[in-house]
C-alpha cells in the first residue's frame, strides 16, 4: 500500500524543483480526460489506482476541479501543516511519533485516552508495522484525509465551554498552537459569546424564576413556578421577566476575555515541564483563571441579582442601581456572597470535567468504530449531564451566594455571614432548602444547550471558521 505513491510523490520531494517535476507527474496520471483539470471522479480513480483509500468526504476540495497551479498550492501548503503538526507531535524529536507521544499530546489537549486507544490511532497511520510513525508514513497518510483519527479526536471531543447554561464556571477552552497563531481562537471566543448572549436571553425568564425563589421561597412563603410568573407579570408585565438579562449579557466578554488570558498564564506557572500541562495542572489553571475572572467581574454578578430581583420603579436602570447600592451600602456590598461563590468552583468545574471524560471515554471504548465523531446528539447529551452533574454539586453555594447578594434588598433580611445562613437554612427548612429553586433552573438546561449550540454554529458559518 502507497509505494506508487511514494515513489511517485513523496520519496523525490527533496527540492523544490524536484518537489515541482513530481507535483507534475502525479497531475498529469491523475488528469486521465488531460483537459487541464483534476476532479473528484479522477481524483479516486487516481487514488484507488495508486492504493491510496481516501477518507469519506476527504476530497470535497476537489469537488469543481481543479487546474496545476491550484493542485500544486493545495499540496504544498497541507504538507507545510502537517509537518508542522508532525513536529508538535514529536516531542523527543527523534522523527517518529510513538503511543506515549500521541498520548501526551492529547493530555495536553485535555483530553485523555487510554494506552489501547492510542495503539488503534497508531495502527491506523502505521504502515510498516513498527508501532511507530515517521514523517513518510504521517504524510502519506493525512495528505488526502485531512481530519481522521488523531485530529478528530481532539477536534470533536474537546469539552468547548460553547454549551452556554448560564453558569460561568467551567474550565475555559483550550487551543491548539495553530488556532492561536491563525486567530481562529479569537473567533471561536466571539462566536461562543454571541451565543451565549442568545442562549442567556431565551431562558431568561426561568433564570429569574430560579433567582426569585432562592431568594423569596420558604417552608411558610411556597412559590410554585406557576404562581411565581403570574406574581411576576401582575407587578411588572411581560417585560418584568427579562430583568436582570442586559447585565446577565454584557458580562459575558469581560469575564470570557479574562478567563481565556488568565488560563494561559497559569498553565505556564504551574506546568512542571514547559510546554506540557498534565491534567491536574489543567484543572488547577482552569479553576483558578475561574477564579480570577470571577473577581475581576464580580461587581456585575451582584448587580445581575438585585437588577433580577428589582421592584417597577426602584431602579432606572444599570448606572442608577450601582449608585444607589454604593450610597446606602458602601464599597463591600459589590462584594457579597464572593466567598461561596469562589467555593463552588471547584466542584462545578471538577464535577463537570470528571464526568464529561468517564462519559467520553465510555463512548470511544464502546461505540467508535470508523469515526471518533459520536454526532451531535451524542456530544450535546455529554456536555448537558456534566453540566447538571456540577450544578447539582455546587448549587447550595450559588443559592448561599445568591441570598447573600440580595441581602440588603429584601425587607426585613438578617445580614448574616455564610457560615449563620447555611444553620438558619438547614435549621428552618432543612436540607432541601438549599436546593430551592432547582426546577427552573434544571428546566433551562435543554433549551440553553440547543439555543447555545445552533447559535454557535451559525456564527462559526458566519467568521468562516471550518467545521
Amino acid at each position: 500500500m502507497y509505494q506508487v505513491a511514494r515513489k511517485l510523490f513523496f520519496t523525490d520531494c527533496r527540492c523544490a524543483d524536484n518537489a515541482s517535476k513530481a507535483y507534475e507527474e502525479l497531475f498529469a496520471k491523475l488528469d486521465t480526460n488531460k483537459d487541464g483539470k483534476v476532479d473528484v471522479s479522477e481524483l479516486k480513480a487516481g487514488l484507488d489506482a495508486m492504493g491510496i483509500k481516501a477518507e469519506k468526504g476527504a476530497v470535497n476540495f476537489y469537488y469543481e476541479g481543479l487546474d496545476f497551479s491550484e493542485f500544486s498550492k493545495y499540496l504544498k501548503e497541507h504538507e507545510k501543516k502537517l509537518q508542522l503538526t508532525f513536529k508538535s507531535l514529536d516531542k523527543n524529536k527523534d522523527g517518529r511519533i510513538d503511543i506515549t507521544e500521541i498520548r501526551q499530546s492529547l493530555a495536553d489537549l485535555g483530553l485523555e485516552i487510554s494506552k489501547e486507544h492510542a495503539e488503534k490511532i497508531l495502527q491506523s497511520i502505521d504502515v510498516d508495522g513498527t508501532m511507530t510513525v515517521d514523517w513518510n508514513e504521517w504524510r502519506e497518510h493525512f495528505l488526502f484525509n485531512p481530519a481522521t483519527n488523531l485530529q478528530e479526536i481532539v477536534r470533536y471531543w474537546k469539552h468547548s465551554t460553547v454549551l452556554d447554561i448560564g453558569d460561568s464556571l467551567t474550565i475555559p477552552d483550550e487551543f491548539t498552537e495553530e488556532e492561536k497563531t491563525t486567530g481562529l481562537w479569537w473567533k471561536q471566543l466571539s462566536a461562543g459569546a454571541v451565543a451565549g448572549a442568545v442562549s442567556r436571553t431565551g431562558t431568561a425568564p426561568l433564570d429569574r424564576m430560579k433567582v426569585f425563589m432562592q431568594v423569596h421561597a420558604s417552608t411558610t412563603n411556597k412559590i410554585s413556578l406557576v404562581s411565581g410568573f403570574k406574581q411576576m407579570l401582575k407587578e411588572g408585565g411581560v417585560a418584568s421577566l427579562w430583568r436582570g438579562n442586559g447585565i446577565n449579557v454584557m458580562k459575558i466578554a469581560p469575564e470570557t476575555a479574562i478567563k481565556f488570558m488568565a488560563y494561559e498564564q497559569y498553565k505556564k506557572l504551574l506546568s512542571s515541564e514547559p510546554g506540557k500541562v498534565k491534567s491536574h495542572e489543567r484543572f488547577m489553571a482552569g479553576s483558578l483563571a475561574g477564579a480570577t475572572a470571577q473577581t475581576a467581574i464580580y461587581p456585575m454578578e451582584v448587580m445581575k441579582t438585585r437588577m433580577t430581583l428589582r421592584k417597577t420603579g426602584q431602579y432606572s436602570g444599570m448606572f442608577d442601581c450601582a449608585k444607589k447600592v454604593l450610597k446606602n451600602e458602601g464599597v463591600k456590598a459589590f462584594y457579597k456572597g464572593y466567598i461561596p461563590n469562589i467555593l463552588g468552583i471547584i466542584p462545578y468545574a471538577g464535577i463537570d470535567l470528571a464526568v464529561y471524560e468517564s462519559l467520553k471515554n465510555f463512548w470511544l471504548s464502546h461505540y467508535a468504530k470508523d469515526t471518533a465523531n459520536p454526532g451531535v446528539l451524542v456530544l450535546l447529551g455529554c456536555g448537558t449531564i456534566s453540566s447538571t452533574c456540577g450544578q447539582l454539586a455546587s448549587y447550595p453555594l450559588a443559592l448561599i451566594r445568591t441570598r447573600m447578594q440580595a441581602q440588603a434588598s429584601v425587607e426585613g433580611s438578617e445580614q448574616l455571614p455564610m457560615n449563620l445562613m447555611v444553620k438558619k437554612i438547614m435549621k428552618k427548612e432543612g436540607f432541601f432548602g438549599l436546593y430551592r429553586g432547582i426546577l427552573p433552573n434544571f428546566m433551562k438546561v435543554i433549551p440553553a444547550v440547543s439555543i447555545s449550540y445552533v447559535v454557535y454554529e451559525y456564527m462559526r458559518s458566519g467568521l468562516g471558521i471550518q467545521k
